[in-house]
């Protein structure tokens, strides 16, 4: 009855001891309730374990729970993060993979977290919320270092295309030319001196030539100048006067119109009365020359030849205004 006693007694010391160990390392009392998150890494996370530390700011956080390949890009990874709650983890928070100097063991930093951002919460089909990430030092050295040799690839490659044998040949036949130039410019170097000290006495003469030219054509330039002035007031007297005699000359035209439609047919009718009288006269004139004495005795007139009596004749039977015509006509 005994050795049973003390039998159960040990089972239940044995079971109770293994519980509160089981209890201890869960954390018992002291234990911390943890959320989790994911975060999703487009770059490698060589030196990161299981139960790597998390940190914000420095603080450890929490731990990195799992690591794994993301199903739809192998080249993206995604770890999930068990963070103690409380950490203020916001929408502008980002993960950062880290290094602990020289020995190569990787952490997660945690990095912004503004105090007037929202809370981080998951985005459905996410079951956890997604704290963005950014890339680590060390992969932007790795980019920047790739970036820059393949620059230096490049010129290299510019290089050598630069440096082929006829670029090298046609360059050293440049250091020849330039070599040669310079032999024959110290040979005459005499001659480019006094080259130049003629080329300097010329611009001074050029300079003194231009300084007389300034001073004469500045009174050359004034007379130009009045007599610019002076055409162009000719010019407005001319115009004034082309208007007054524009005007004269559609007064004189008014004036001529009314000359016309008045007194144009009585100095028709006057010209006609002149031409018969002139006529008439005429024909006195050489009656007269015929026979001077009639003008004293009074003789009839002389016959007429048979022309005139031919033309008497007609002049008679015609019309007054013909007869007016043929007496005009007559010589």
């Amino acid at each position: 009855m005994n050795y049973t006693l003390v039998g159960g007694f040990v089972l239940l010391l044995g079971a109770a001891l293994i519980a509160g160990v089981l209890w201890l390392a869960s954390g018992g009392a002291w234990a911390k309730r943890q959320d989790l998150y994911l975060s999703v890494m487009e770059e490698s996370v060589a030196g990161l374990n299981l139960n790597a530390p998390v940190k914000y700011m420095g603080v450890n956080v929490g731990k990195v729970q799992a690591i794994s390949l993301a199903p739809a890009n192998p080249k993206r990874v995604r770890l999930l993060f068990a963070i103690d709650r409380g950490t203020p983890v916001r929408r502008d928070t980002v993960a950062v993979l880290k290094t602990h100097g020289l020995t190569g063991i990787a952490y997660v930093e945690l990095d912004g977290g503004a105090a007037a951002s929202p809370a981080l919460q998951a985005v459905p089909p996410e079951r956890y919320p997604q704290i963005r990430s950014k890339p680590s030092l060390s992969a932007r050295l790795e980019e920047m270092l790739s970036t820059v040799l393949g620059k230096l690839d490049s010129s290299s490659t510019q290089l050598n295309a630069l440096l082929s044998p006829q670029n090298q040949r046609a360059f050293s036949a440049t250091l020849g030319d330039i070599a040669l130039l310079s032999h024959t410019l110290a040979e005459r170097r005499q001659t480019i001196d006094a080259g130049l000290r003629s080329a300097a006495q010329t611009f001074d003469n050029s300079a003194a030539v231009s300084e007389q030219l300034r001073r004469q054509a500045g009174p050359l330039i004034a007379r130009m100048d009045r007599a610019a002035q002076a055409l162009e007031q000719m010019g407005i007297d001319t115009a004034q006067a082309s208007s007054s005699a524009g005007r004269t000359v559609s007064e004189v035209g008014s004036d001529v119109k009314r000359f016309t439609a008045t007194a144009l047919p009585d100095l028709q009718q006057l010209m006609g009365e002149l031409a018969v009288l002139a006529v008439s006269l005429r024909r006195l004139s050489e009656q007269l020359e015929r026979n001077p004495s009639g003008l004293v005795f009074g003789q009839g007139l002389a016959p007429n030849g048979p022309g005139e009596r031919q033309e008497q004749q007609e002049q008679q039977q015609a019309p007054p205004a013909e007869k007016t015509h043929r007496l005009r006509e007559t010589p």
